[in-house]
C-alpha cells in the first residue's frame, strides 16, 4: 500500500512516500482503508523530533493519528457488522492507505456526515470539547480564542458563541481574522503586531474571563495576561512548545490555568464518547469544521510547509482516496 514514512527526524523533506506491506488486523483490531487523513500541526514537531518524552515515536514510522474511512476487515472478537461501515479512526499513524485500529479506536461516521469533515475533527472535535471541559464559556462574558483559524481554534469560537459568550478572535493573518469573524467573533487581534494584548484588554474591559490558548510557545504565555483577575485559562497550543506563564503571578490574580498536554495523549477510552459527540454536533449542523487546505497523501511536505509557515486557513486534511 502506499503511505508516507518519516525515517529520520527533521524537516518536512524527510516525510517520504513509500510502499509499505497491507496491515492484518489482531484480536480486537480492524483494517480501515484510509479515506482523508487528519493533519494537525503536532504531526509537524513530531517529524522533527520534539515531545519524545510525551509522544514516543521509533524510526522509521508513518506519521498521523488518524482519520476517515472504511472498515476493510475485522480481527478475532470483533463483530463482522463492522466491514463495509464508514468510521474515523484515531490511532498512532495515519498518512497511509489502510491503518490498524483498536475497535476502542474507531466511531462510526453519522449518516449525511462527509469523509473530510469527519476526518477533520478526529483530534480538533475532541481538543474542543476537552478544553471547554475545562473552562465552559458563559453567556455574555467576553473569551479571548488564539489561533482562532487553526481546527481546534475555529470550533471553540462556534461552541462559544452557541453558549452566548462574547469572542475576541487572535490570529496572525486578515484571512483568518475574517474567518473567525465569519463563525461568529464579535472582534479580532493580529497577534503579530505590538500591543495586541493590550487591545484585548481594551476590547474586553480589562481582559477576558475565558482564554483558550491555540498557539503555544510565548504567544500562548502572553494570552495569560489577557485574562481577567478571576479568570481561566487553558492551553491545548504547541506552535513553538508548550506556554509557559508567570504562574505566580495568574496565582496572585486569581487566574486559574490549565496544562492537559502535560499529561500525554489521552488513553483511548477516553476519546471514544467526545470523539462521537464532536461527530454528532457537526452532523446536527452544529459545528462547521473550517478546512482550509486538502494536500494529495504524497504531497505531505507540503501540508507541513504550509502548517509550519501559518499559511493554511483553517484545517489541513491530506486526500488519499476519492470518497
Amino acid at each position: 500500500m502506499r503511505a508516507v514514512q518519516v525515517a529520520s527526524f527533521g524537516g518536512p523533506e524527510v516525510l517520504v512516500p513509500v510502499e509499505v506491506p497491507d496491515p492484518v488486523p489482531g484480536p480486537g483490531q480492524v483494517v480501515v482503508g484510509m479515506a482523508v487523513a487528519d493533519v494537525i500541526f503536532l504531526d509537524t514537531l513530531l517529524r522533527a523530533g520534539w515531545g519524545q518524552e510525551f509522544f514516543p515515536r521509533e524510526l522509521p514510522y508513518v506519521p498521523g493519528g488518524g482519520g476517515s474511512g472504511e472498515v476493510l476487515e475485522v480481527g478475532d472478537g470483533v463483530d463482522p457488522a463492522w466491514v463495509g461501515r464508514r468510521v474515523v479512526a484515531r490511532t498512532s499513524t495515519g498518512y497511509a492507505e489502510r491503518v490498524v485500529a483498536g475497535i476502542e479506536e474507531i466511531a462510526a461516521i453519522p449518516d449525511g456526515l462527509a469523509y473530510e469533515p469527519a476526518a477533520a475533527l478526529v483530534h480538533d472535535g475532541v481538543t474542543a470539547l476537552g478544553m471547554a471541559r475545562l473552562g465552559m464559556p458563559e453567556e455574555g462574558e467576553w473569551v479571548l480564542v488564539s489561533a482562532a483559524a487553526g481546527g481546534a481554534g475555529s470550533l471553540l469560537v462556534q461552541l462559544a458563541v452557541e453558549a452566548g459568550a462574547r469572542v475576541v478572535a487572535a490570529a496572525s493573518s486578515d484571512d483568518k481574522l475574517a474567518l473567525a469573524k465569519e463563525l461568529g467573533a464579535e472582534a479580532g487581534v493580529d497577534y503579530t503586531r505590538p500591543g495586541w494584548v493590550e487591545r484585548v484588554r481594551e476590547i474586553t474591559g480589562g481582559g477576558a474571563s475565558l482564554v483558550y490558548d491555540g498557539a503555544g510557545g510565548t504567544l500562548g504565555a502572553a494570552t495569560a495576561t489577557a485574562v481577567a483577575d478571576g479568570g481561566r485559562w487553558v492551553t491545548y497550543g504547541t506552535g513553538e512548545g508548550f506556554s509557559t506563564p508567570d504562574q505566580e503571578a495568574a496565582a496572585a490574580r486569581g487566574v486559574r490555568l490549565h496544562f492537559p498536554l502535560m499529561e500525554g495523549p489521552p488513553a483511548p477510552a477516553e476519546v471514544r464518547e467526545p470523539l462521537e459527540l464532536a461527530l454528532r454536533r457537526a452532523a446536527e449542523g452544529r459545528w462547521r469544521p473550517a478546512i482550509g487546505a486538502v494536500h494529495p497523501l504524497e504531497r505531505a511536505a507540503d501540508a507541513h510547509r504550509a502548517l509550519a509557515a501559518r499559511t493554511t486557513v483553517g484545517k489541513s486534511l491530506l486526500s488519499i482516496r476519492v470518497s
